[in-house]
């Protein structure tokens, strides 16, 4: 059976934390499908189109790597895509906690996938996409804290 992993996400925008944990994973997974999510509690900084252009930039070279825009349940979004593993970053000891609730939620909508989770770098504890767009919004320099297909790309916007 092959091993297809969603990794799903808003990835608004997508940083170099998210990279690692994408990166790490790939020796586990066969194919790892990168979920850019729909969440209706959330508004977006950068399109759904912008944020899929990005991801399928920063791995156009890797076959295994494949990204989608979905909305509704994240199963949902693995059956469509044949994924039998959900794969989950974790930053601090409250990200597992939150993460848990929903892998057992997820678990009770369907037993045939399992959560993956992956703890990140130290050096990349502090590098979310929450705060990244308050550094953007406020003018601040973010080209560390992401690809540099990202950042070349809000260099253009300027």
């Amino acid at each position: 059976m092959e091993r297809i992993a969603l990794f799903p996400g808003t990835f608004d925008p997508i940083t170099i934390g998210h990279l690692d944990i994408i990166n790490r994973s790939l020796s586990l997974f066969d194919k790892l499908i990168i979920g850019i999510g729909r969440n209706s509690n959330k508004a977006p900084m950068y399109s759904e189109e912008q944020r899929l252009e990005w991801t399928k930039e920063i791995y156009k070279d890797n076959p295994k790597v494949h990204a989608v825009v979905y909305d509704g349940l994240t199963v949902n979004c693995c059956k469509q895509v044949g994924a039998n593993f959900i794969l989950r970053g974790i930053r601090y000891v409250n990200d597992f906690e939150y993460e848990k609730a929903i892998a057992d939620m997820n678990r009770s909508l369907d037993n045939n996938i399992e959560t993956i989770f992956l703890t990140c770098l130290p050096q990349f504890t502090s590098v979310a996409s929450t705060l990244v767009r308050d550094v953007l919004r406020n003018g601040g320099n973010v080209k560390q804290f992401l690809p540099d297909v990202v950042a070349a790309s809000l260099t253009e916007k300027k």
